[in-house]
């Protein structure tokens, strides 16, 4: 798949429209339409990375800004105190769905755990 093609990569273009949340120069935010907690965001960074599993040493600086941005989110959603939960997934087994790297942010309730 080529970013031309990436749904996420179309999102961030304003292809697609989306309720984005938050946004700076390597990532953006949006509303999951398909929440499974009460705050359901998606992290995504701008560049087009498939999966996890091609990160390397030279996206250090880009994790650090989806990090911040999600206690950021977390934050203005009202959820860091009471706690929430940053996931990605990869590949089939992993349930990841979309092949653009994408963190879950998920809070407002109790989450389960996990293991």
């Amino acid at each position: 798949m080529t970013d031309s093609d990436c749904l996420f990569c179309k999102i961030g273009r304003g292809d697609i429209p989306s309720q984005t949340v938050y946004q700076d120069d390597t990532v953006m935010a949006i509303e999951d339409i398909n929440p499974v907690a009460p705050v359901h965001i998606l992290i995504i960074p701008k560049e087009h990375i498939p999966s996890a599993a091609d990160l390397n040493q030279g996206h250090a600086e880009m994790l650090g800004k989806v990090f911040a941005a999600a206690a950021q989110i977390a934050t203005k959603k009202g959820i860091a105190e009471q706690g929430f939960r940053i996931v990605t997934n990869h590949g089939l087994f992993g349930g990841q769905a979309v092949p653009h790297l994408h963190f879950h942010l998920l809070g407002g309730r109790k989450l389960g755990t996990m293991g």
